[in-house]
């Protein structure tokens, strides 16, 4: 595929640039975050609502990026100062931001994934999951750790949109939904397997009444979807306009569904066959990281091979999540300062990677780093985001998204924008005041302590 304009990098495949997007929203969220959500949401009616709000939320916002990025040929800051005007390029600003935060603490949790592997080959998991934990998040390891994940993102965006985003998307998705499957198929056989599935199954519609499940499913689809971060914009700036983009973004989001709901088939049976319930309802990466290694460990040498495959599972998603949020980054630095990709990619990398080392010696201050950036940025930037591609330039994304589309898909388009100009809004603005509620909430709770 030739480059979209002048000199810029462009996906080789439809394949390519689904797999890569794909990747960019399969994250460790999928692996555990939607399985609690959904046990504390009601099970089955959470899934439900989440796939609503996927529908009337994910779907609109998504495309609203592809078709800013798509239409404006640049990273975030030049394709939204190009088609909104210098006013809008602090959006650019802020989905760099969180980008650049994220990954930071991102890629701390990720070296805990790659650890906990590494461990399941060479001894297997320890009995004594909760101190051994607190050994692994803190120190000198975690900082180690961190460093080679970042190293392994950097060296991939090096290799460029094509050689490094796609080519690494192409092995490392088929790998995960491999192994996702597989371990789907295997918790079927485990004891207790129909009990977690009925919790997990089973919807309590009394849920459905209850707000906070609501706002929790919004959140869900919205984090899921790494939308309101600059990193769906950005690939698709990589894109010619014969690509089918309302196409693309149902498939990227129902791919991240899919993951997510086959994740859940595997976690409860887990938890269940062993009794661990309790861990079902704490800390999304304290549950993640004790409750899941205990229970690998109780089941003995078929619990080993069945932890490695899960972290490792946990690593691919981490790594094809970094490269997106280390490209938004690295793009904008080459289009706005005029670096090479490789030394855009390393001089972000290195600063990314030196402000990743406070959350690696700190879960107090990565869990802080999470409700500004993962939080409070991400939802500011998506209701922007709403804001400029249904209002500001509407007539301008409608072209670009029906451009390349089928007429099946040319005809719901005006539909889709609908959504995402009068339910979007202020669906993304009740989340972003509880999500202003709780960065304040944790300020004050990281500081006082």
């Amino acid at each position: 595929m030739a480059a979209t304009s002048g000199s810029r990098e462009a996906f080789g495949t439809r394949a390519g640039f689904i797999l890569a997007a794909a990747g960019s929203a399969v994250g460790l969220g999928n692996m555990w975050r939607f399985s609690y959500q959904a046990s504390e949401g009601g099970g089955a009616a959470f899934v439900l609502l989440y796939v609503c709000m996927t529908l009337l939320l994910g779907i609109p916002l998504m495309l609203a990026e592809f078709g800013l990025g798509r239409r404006g040929q640049l990273a975030p800051i030049g394709s939204l100062r190009r088609l909104g005007g210098p006013a809008w390029a602090r959006l650019g600003y802020v989905f760099v931001a969180a980008g650049l935060m994220i990954l930071a603490y991102y890629s701390v949790i990720a070296g805990w994934t790659i650890r906990y592997a590494i461990e399941a080959v060479l001894h297997g998991f320890s009995a004594s999951a909760g101190e051994h934990f607190g050994a692994v998040a803190s120190g000198g390891d975690a900082v180690a750790f961190h460093i080679g994940f970042m190293v392994l993102t950097i060296l991939i965006v090096v290799g460029g949109v094509k050689g490094g985003i796609e080519r690494a998307s192409l092995i490392l998705m088929p790998m995960l939904f491999l192994i996702v499957i597989g371990l789907a198929v295997w918790a079927t056989t485990l004891d207790g397997a129909g009990e977690g599935y009925a919790v997990y199954l089973k919807p309590d519609l009394n849920e459905l009444k209850n707000p906070t499940v609501w706002r929790a499913a919004a959140a869900q689809a919205f984090f899921s979807l790494s939308l309101g971060m600059g990193a769906m914009l950005t690939f698709a700036s990589y894109l010619r306009r014969d690509q089918n983009l309302p196409e693309s973004a149902t498939v990227v989001a129902f791919t991240d569904f899919g993951v997510a709901f086959v994740a859940g088939l595997i976690v409860f049976p887990v938890i269940y066959s062993l009794s661990l319930q309790g861990a079902v309802g704490a800390s999304t990466v304290g549950a993640l990281f004790i409750a899941l290694p205990s229970a690998f460990e109780a089941m003995g040498g078929a619990g080993r091979v069945v932890g490695l495959l899960f972290f490792v599972t946990l690593a691919v998603g981490a790594l094809t999540s970094a490269i997106s949020l280390l490209e938004v980054v690295t793009a904008s630095m080459m289009d706005e300062i005029g670096l090479s990709r490789r030394k855009a990619a390393i001089a972000t990398g290195a600063v990314i990677t030196a402000l990743g080392i406070l959350p690696a010696l700190s879960t107090e201050t990565l869990g802080l780093m999470d409700k500004i950036a993962g939080e409070l940025l991400l939802v500011a930037g998506a209701l922007a985001t709403a804001i400029l591609a249904g209002w500001r330039v509407r007539s301008e994304v409608e072209a670009e998204l029906i451009a390349g589309a089928s007429p099946f898909w040319a005809r719901q388009v005006p539909r889709i924008l609908g959504v995402l100009r009068f339910a979007a809004p202020p669906i993304v603005a009740t989340v972003l005041f509880f999500s202003v509620r709780e960065t304040i909430a944790a300020f004050a709770s990281y500081f006082a302590g």
